[in-house]
């Protein structure tokens, strides 16, 4: 069906645009439309399905209603939840979303906030790839406002909606202590990102607390970008003696996934011979054998916190400048960790 336009009911209806707008728009009676002529147009609206373009809409009351979300991946799951949960939320309280992904580029993450700034968009929410500080700060110094999630520049004070990366992972670590298991493998990436760094410092404050000799040979970094080809190599090391482990945490979930993948291959036995815990999960983890031992993130609230931050800051309503919320993960126990 062709797409109707205000134009168009104004022209087939023999009327003013600015009648037929002010009419669609609630206002035919305090500006004096008559009634007959305000059902005219409302029924010849609803008969050729007239959709309005919200976004003319808002730019005519000096608005876009329109945010934008740029993270570093949609086809990760962390990230897809997130931009459904973000799109929600914005929906609620009368936004559209705008979605990119910088795929952890951070000369496609520069373009994508020009490019959404050219959209007039009235605010952004970024999981930025930690090496533009000077868009992000220039955002700041021009008062736009934008939230960061999962990941902020330590060095700059920022709106920002973050997990608690550091204690996340030494919960998870000092789970496998409590459980007898002392010689614990760390497979991670490359520390470029705050959050895996902070994860990095939470196992390794975990060991040191109960007394176990840290072991940098038990830390295996893989790069982001060639993970899967480095597995293989990263767990057949820690599985060699002196170095073979009781345990692995895995410092995200699709690093887990490789790993189980791998360690199957090698026809590893899960708990038995090495215990599996993973910072933040695929869905299908408590449904493989053994189920997968979790660190879950507050996805949910991350977006709506950052949402609700952002307009918040968009309408006005939020005086405090730079305001930072701290979430809790949650450590999910099931039988990859020898628990049960």
């Amino acid at each position: 069906m062709k797409k109707v336009f205000l134009k168009d009911i104004a022209r087939s209806l023999n009327i003013s645009k600015t009648a037929v707008s002010l009419v669609l728009n609630g206002k035919g009676d305090e500006n004096k439309i008559s009634k007959d002529t305000q059902d005219k147009i409302i029924s010849f609206a609803k008969k050729h399905n007239y959709v309005p373009n919200q976004l003319a809409r808002g730019l005519s009351r000096g608005k876009s209603e329109t945010i934008g979300l740029i993270i570093p991946n949609i086809s990760d799951t962390f990230y897809s939840k997130i931009a459904g949960y973000v799109e929600l939320k914005a929906k609620e309280l009368g936004y559209s979303v705008l979605f990119s992904s910088s795929n952890e580029d951070n000369k496609k993450e520069a373009e994508l906030i020009r490019a959404m700034l050219n959209r007039q968009v009235e605010g952004l929410i970024i999981a930025s790839t930690q090496n533009n500080l000077k868009e992000i700060k220039a955002l700041q110094d021009d008062g736009f406002p934008f939230v960061l999630i999962d990941r902020h520049y330590p060095e700059m004070e920022t709106n920002a909606v973050v997990v608690d990366n550091f204690n996340g992972l030494k919960i998870v670590t000092e789970h496998l202590i409590e459980l007898g298991r002392l010689k614990i493998g760390f497979i991670t990436l490359e520390p470029k990102l705050e959050a895996i760094h902070q994860r990095y410092l939470g196992y390794k404050s975990a060991l040191i607390e109960a007394g176990i000799d840290f072991n940098k040979d038990l830390v295996k970094e893989l790069s982001p970008l060639n993970y899967e080809d480095e597995i293989s190599k990263a767990i057949g090391d820690l599985l060699k003696f002196p170095n073979s482990v009781d345990s692995v945490v895995f410092v995200t979930h699709y690093l887990t996934s490789v790993g189980l993948r791998e360690l199957k291959r090698r026809q590893v036995k899960v708990p038995q011979e090495v215990a599996i815990v993973s910072f933040d999960e695929l869905t299908a983890f408590d449904l493989v054998d053994p189920p997968i031992t979790s660190v879950i993130q507050p996805v949910r609230d991350i977006a709506n916190l950052s949402v609700e931050m952002l307009v918040n800051r968009i309408e006005g309503k939020d005086k405090i400048m730079v305001r930072k919320t701290v979430l809790d993960s949650k450590l999910v126990v099931r039988k990859s960790c020898g628990t049960f």
